[in-house]
């Protein structure tokens, strides 16, 4: 218990010692608060519509303005933040674990298990996301769960590559001949000895892919096959402003501004993460 405190505290020492991983981590936990609290940052409802204050510039009663149909573009965008969040997590929360259990399965059994998953891999790449994603939405409707469903089906892959190569190198290690010799079956070596060691990695991975989820779903919402209105996302508010960009700047600045940092966020909180797990820089 002793070791596991040292190694937590010496993981959280250089964490805090990295500025950007600390400012990736505060960014991330503002808009964590605006979408889990977004009363607190607008009063008003984010489909309160009103004819008389049709696209009106940033002011004290709306501070990021209004959109064409009168709505306060600050409290859509608060409360997009936990849609747009929702799907970042859900999608990458489902993909880690499909990539976890074939990655594990395929590291630790090898053989015929790994040449068949692996290859189930390699066609999955094949085909470009993106536009995999824009080819089901576009079949079986487009949908808050089904985008965050398709997004997860598509992004297994890298989880499964990285826990596939963590795992064959920890089943070779003494400890895990030990517990084998111990009498300890398959599953108890897994769960035990095999998965705890490729919690760092893959929590890196998730972090990185909460981004690349959210950038998605802003895509797909920016196209119109996302989160359809009037529930609010990122993406559906830059929509409005793609239509009204010559007058209504508003519009498409501040939805951007908050994909920008919060994708910038999550990046920088995984790379500290990356950074601080890494017993290579235990010396620093």
């Amino acid at each position: 218990m002793s070791g596991r405190n040292s190694n937590w505290q010496d993981f959280r020492r250089r964490f805090l010692r990295n500025p950007l991983a600390a400012a990736g981590g505060a960014v991330i936990a503002f808009f964590l608060l605006v979408a889990f609290f977004p009363s607190l940052f607008a009063s008003s409802p984010p489909n309160r519509i009103d004819i008389v204050n049709i696209l009106r510039p940033p002011s004290t009663t709306h501070p990021l303005g209004t959109d064409d149909l009168g709505r306060d573009v600050l409290a859509r965008m608060a409360h997009g933040a936990r849609i747009s969040l929702s799907v970042g997590f859900v999608a990458v929360g489902l993909a880690t674990i499909i990539g976890l259990v074939v990655g594990l399965l395929s590291g630790f059994y090898g053989g015929r298990i790994d040449a068949v998953l692996m290859r189930l891999v390699d066609m999955m790449l094949c085909f470009p996301a993106f536009f995999l994603i824009l080819s089901v939405i576009a079949f079986i409707g487009p949908s808050i769960w089904n985008i965050m469903i398709i997004i997860g089906l598509t992004g297994w892959m890298g989880v499964a590559r990285l826990v596939r190569a963590e795992t064959l190198s920890l089943k070779e290690r003494d400890f895990v001949a030990a517990a084998r010799a111990q009498g300890a079956g398959d599953a108890r070596i897994i769960f035990r000895h095999v998965l705890p060691n490729t919690l760092a990695p893959i929590l890196v991975a998730a972090t990185l892919g909460v981004a690349g989820a959210i950038l998605t779903e802003s895509a797909l919402s920016f196209l119109g096959i996302g989160v359809q209105p009037p529930t609010p996302s990122w993406g559906n508010i830059l929509t409005a402003g793609k239509d009204n960009i010559e007058y209504a700047w508003w519009l498409s600045l501040f939805p951007g501004l908050a994909i920008l940092f919060t994708v910038l966020g999550y990046n920088l909180l995984g790379e500290g993460i990356r950074d601080a797990a890494d017993p290579r820089l235990k010396g620093r």
